[in-house]
């Protein structure tokens, strides 16, 4: 049976997944959940009922329900054949997942949806001082993760080898671009996205090519 993926065009997070599974050669059907429209189709009883954060992505596959971006493609790299997107041997693996943290934990969540309409909602933010916030938490990451990459990285983010790295940070430098950041200042950042968006599992994965793009 193949694996369901409930996303929403321009989630990063439901990006990184869509990658993963073109990666992993993974053949699934496309659920769209528009984060927008009429308040939000994740508020919906139905979906809270399949993921109570109300969030995407979600993957299900035999019948089990995952959320979070993590589970999600650690879940399909134990599963499923093809490229390894977690290195197996440990120390690799950690320094993996650590990478993918200053994206997961360091840099999104303070620039998704849901945290800029809630600042700007308590705060009483307006358009020039919504941008800046996010801005500030990008480039904040981005100096951690370029120094790291300046050690791991040749064609990808780990050395010659796609990862669950260039995952993350592929969706991530859209997102950077959306807010306007001089990806210049971040050169090796920058060296391995434009490498990435090279490939077709990249380029099929990415926010404009998806059915509910608008």
């Amino acid at each position: 049976m193949k694996p369901i993926l409930y996303s929403y065009y321009r989630s990063s997070c439901s990006y990184r997944v869509r990658i993963a599974l073109n990666i992993k050669e993974i053949d699934y059907d496309y659920r769209s959940v528009h984060l927008v429209k009429e308040g939000g189709e994740q508020f919906k009883p139905e979906y809270v009922e399949l993921n109570p954060k109300s969030e995407v992505p979600l993957l299900i596959h035999e019948g089990v329900e995952i959320s979070q971006s993590m589970a999600i493609i650690d879940y399909l790299d134990r599963s499923f054949e093809g490229i390894n997107l977690f290195p197996k041997k440990d120390h690799k693996r950690a320094k993996c997942i650590e990478l993918c943290e200053i994206i997961n934990s360091g840099i999104q969540p303070l620039q998704n949806l849901k945290v800029l309409k809630e600042i700007v909602s308590r705060f009483k933010l307006d358009k020039a001082e919504k941008k800046q916030w996010g801005q500030f938490w990008i480039e904040e990451g981005f100096h951690a993760l370029e120094k790291n990459l300046a050690k791991t990285a040749k064609t990808f983010s780990l050395g010659d080898k796609v990862s669950a790295v260039d995952c993350f940070l592929v969706p991530q430098v859209y997102n950077a671009n959306r807010f306007g950041i001089d990806m210049d200042r971040f050169p090796t950042i920058k060296k391995v996205n434009e490498h990435c968006l090279s490939m077709k599992e990249f380029i099929d994965a990415a926010p404009e090519q998806q059915e509910d793009a608008v």
